[in-house]
């Protein structure tokens, strides 16, 4: 049997804590970003739990620490949403997980359940205000206007997460195939498409690029050409307030973001006859769950049943 670091009886909380991140960073492959937040939001149960030794983790101090969370305060003076409360939660899991995995002795993971959390509701707009999107981009020839409008019809016709599009490269989309992989979320890859009105898009506004950037999405300095000099990837941020600006152009009173373009390209998706599963794939979701907050308004079964027999006389 080989010898395991981690089940020295003598290691200190704080040393299992580092190697819990290092392990669901390089075992799990977690971004940098989600590695971050873990951090956090252990470093949170520790500093309340103030724990010597893994078995001091007990029923009692994670009852207490959820009353904690439950009336934690931020600075504005509001509790945190048991949304947020599951967070801490969910990061506290994965600890008991890892811990377990070591045989280590310590509370089992089982124990926690999360928050109950009301149904989520989902940012949407209408498909009016999506084309008002669409037509509030300037129908011209300059760079910024030929990009943007690539961007935003490549966000609704592929359901990409921020991130992703902002990832991709001159060369990652088969025009051929009119579709590309992606590595999403877990660092899984899927499959996504591009629509014939996002392929035009796309190669109109590659035709006009003349740096050598491998970013597909770029900014920068514009010269007097309209081309680019100095060009960096484009980041989320961004992207967001591209996808801001010309939602207030377009007079939509709603907070536009890209996630609301993938929302938009699931509903679509369901309402025409798509199949759950499948838009969970090409969503690129860990879990079915995830895509089931779309089906309460894609049930066009109840709608007709609501129709043919609400207020109707026998």
């Amino acid at each position: 049997m080989s010898y395991n670091k981690a089940m020295e009886p003598s290691l200190s909380p704080k040393e299992l804590h580092r190697q819990f991140l290092e392990y669901i960073e390089i075992e799990r492959g977690r971004s940098l970003k989600t590695v971050k937040n873990y951090d956090a939001y252990l470093a949170q149960f520790f500093s309340f739990a103030n724990i010597r030794a893994p078995s001091d983790i007990t029923d009692d101090v994670v009852r207490r620490y959820r009353l904690f969370l439950n009336r934690k305060a931020d600075s504005r003076g509001k509790t945190l949403k048991k949304k947020t409360q599951n967070y801490y939660l969910i990061a506290l899991r994965g600890f008991l997980k890892y811990l377990a995995r070591q045989n280590i002795k310590t509370l089992p993971a089982e124990r926690i359940e999360l928050a109950r959390t009301g149904d989520r509701e989902l940012d949407l707009i209408s498909e009016n205000e999506l084309e008002r999107l669409l037509s509030s981009i300037p129908n011209d020839t300059s760079f910024k206007s030929l990009r943007d409008k690539a961007l935003v019809e490549l966000l609704f016709s592929s359901g990409l997460r921020v991130s992703e599009l902002c990832s991709l490269n001159r060369d990652s989309i088969n025009f051929e195939r009119n579709e590309f992989s992606i590595r999403g979320k877990g660092e899984k890859v899927r499959l996504a498409f591009v629509s014939d009105d996002a392929k035009k898009s796309i190669t109109r506004y590659m035709e006009a690029r003349s740096d050598i950037d491998e970013a597909l999405f770029v900014g920068g300095r514009p010269k007097k050409n309209g081309s680019l000099m100095e060009t960096t990837r484009l980041t989320p941020r961004s992207i967001e307030r591209i996808i801001k600006y010309y939602a207030i152009k377009a007079g939509i009173s709603k907070k536009v973001t890209p996630h609301v373009l993938r929302h938009m390209f699931a509903t679509n998706l369901l309402q025409n006859g798509a199949d759950l599963r499948s838009v969970q794939q090409i969503l690129g979701h860990a879990n079915v769950t995830t895509t089931q907050i779309y089906t309460h308004i894609t049930n066009k079964q109840l709608r007709e049943v609501y129709k043919n027999f609400h207020g109707r006389k026998k």
